[in-house]
């Protein structure tokens, strides 16, 4: 046992277990024990001991934390100096931004406070200056813009619209007041800049429901109807859950949209079956729009002069709602508010424009040598006799002239003075598909217009959900 302990005693300086003395000495230890059996006990404690002496040997090889060194860091903070700041934030002047849109009824006084402004100088110079009072005072529509200081002055005044000779620029006015108090006004040109915007909708009643359910400009809504004019009739074929896609143009001032432009590139899916159209234009001829495969969309008669409207009465015998008799009736009759725009169904010159009797305010266009249109009961009456109009031009609006028992719009279409059933509309010839020449260009117009329906779709669809 001595010699034990004399050993654990000499190895414990060095951190040795006796696990790793067993596996170096293992011969010693095996005579040992062969040698004292009656020692084993005391042997293992003695080994256990050692072993504990070990571990809390290497436990402690680090250094003790009570005898690490202690320092104490002290560092000066600066306090704001919140008086400088809050003197130069009083030194700094506020303006503030708002704008509105011009009514007819305005007055400088009330536009202004529409604004957010209350400042009689600038109401008296809006109502003094000519230039000023024609651009804003019984306007109405027109997007103004302000920017005022804290006590709710005018510092800048601007509006934009188009000029009434171009259609592609706008005018701009800006009225400045200057550091004297005083006012100053000029007003000068700039081009209209191209943007384009995606929309679509499905149809639960109409298109023309589902266009406004799409916030779509009825400009674009009614391009769309005329382009697919000669292969869905809006006002018996349209399905409810037919749905559509549009990429069209608007034309803006500095970012502000001033007018809706063309239809580019548009797709109605109606009763299972797809129809898209893309406008092309080849060098120095008028554009056009094409199916995708480059098949002629333009008929020389649009199907309808009312796209929106519902029909009535249709071609033929019927009892006349005035007289109670049954009575030819020469053409379709089309039901809409007072007021609605009449267009043109195709190119020609105005031959007849006033009143007529029974139909009222009525307009006759002349197409070529042979077809003709009637366009009867309107309320007013846009064109005069002699006039050319082109194609989708407006020749009046709906009324109730005449022989009327409400507003309406009786239409008429006649072939060497016969009576002709309008619905033969559409089938009234095309013009010629793309050249050969122009097809590559015009396959890399319609495949980057697919692109922009895919996008349309997915917005469309992203509105449903």
């Amino acid at each position: 046992m001595n010699f034990i302990t004399q050993f654990l005693t000499a190895a414990k300086p060095y951190g040795l277990e006796l696990v790793a003395f067993a596996k170096i000495h293992s011969e010693l230890l095996r005579v040992f024990v062969a040698r004292h059996p009656k020692h084993v006990s005391a042997f293992v404690a003695a080994a256990l001991l050692g072993g504990g002496g070990g571990a809390f040997a290497v436990a402690n090889l680090g250094p003790d934390a009570s005898n690490l060194p202690v320092r104490t860091l002290v560092e000066a903070l600066e306090t704001p100096d919140l008086q400088s700041q809050v003197a130069a934030l009083e030194q700094k002047t506020l303006k503030l931004y708002r704008n509105d849109i011009t009514r007819g009824t305005d007055t400088a006084e009330s536009l202004l406070r529409r604004l957010g402004l209350v400042d009689s100088a600038a109401a008296n110079y809006i109502r003094k200056t000519p230039e000023v009072r024609q651009a804003l005072l019984n306007r109405s529509g027109r997007n103004v813009s302000v920017e005022a200081n804290e006590q709710q002055q005018l510092l800048t005044l601007t509006t934009r619209w188009l000029k009434s000779d171009s259609d592609s620029q706008y005018q701009r006015m800006v009225i400045t007041r200057n550091a004297d108090n005083k006012f100053s006004v000029r007003t000068d040109s700039a081009a209209l800049t191209a943007s384009v915007r995606m929309s679509g909708g499905t149809v639960a009643s109409s298109l023309y429901a589902a266009s406004d359910e799409a916030r779509l400009p009825d400009t674009v809504t009614r391009q769309l109807a005329d382009v697919f004019s000669g292969q869905i009739d809006f006002h018996r074929a349209l399905r409810k859950g037919a749905v559509f896609s549009v990429v069209y143009e608007t034309l803006e001032a500095e970012g502000e949209p001033l007018r809706t432009g063309r239809l580019l590139s548009a797709e109605i899916v109606n009763d299972k079956k797809t129809y898209d159209a893309v406008w092309f234009q080849e060098p120095g001829q008028k554009g056009a729009y094409y199916t995708m495969k480059g098949d002629s969309l333009r008929r020389a008669f649009l199907a309808s002069p009312m796209p929106y409207s519902r029909r009535t009465s249709g071609f033929g015998m019927r009892n006349h709602p005035i007289f109670h008799t049954q009575r030819a009736h020469m053409g379709v009759d089309y039901a809409a508010p007072t007021g609605a725009p009449v267009i043109s169904v195709a190119d020609g010159v105005v031959v007849e424009s006033g009143f007529s009797g029974g139909f009222g305010n009525m307009v006759t266009v002349q197409h070529n040598g042979r077809h003709s249109t009637v366009y009867a009961h309107l309320s007013r009456i846009n064109v005069r006799k002699g006039q050319t109009v082109k194609q989708g031009d407006t020749l009046g609006a709906v009324g109730s002239t005449g022989w009327a028992t409400g507003p309406h719009l009786h239409f008429e279409f006649r072939i060497n003075g016969r009576h002709v059933d309008p619905l033969t509309l559409a089938q009234q010839g095309s013009s010629e598909p793309i050249s050969a020449a122009l097809r590559p260009q015009f396959n890399q117009r319609a495949q980057f217009a697919r692109s922009q329906l895919m996008a349309a779709a997915q917005i469309r669809q992203g509105n449903v959900q």
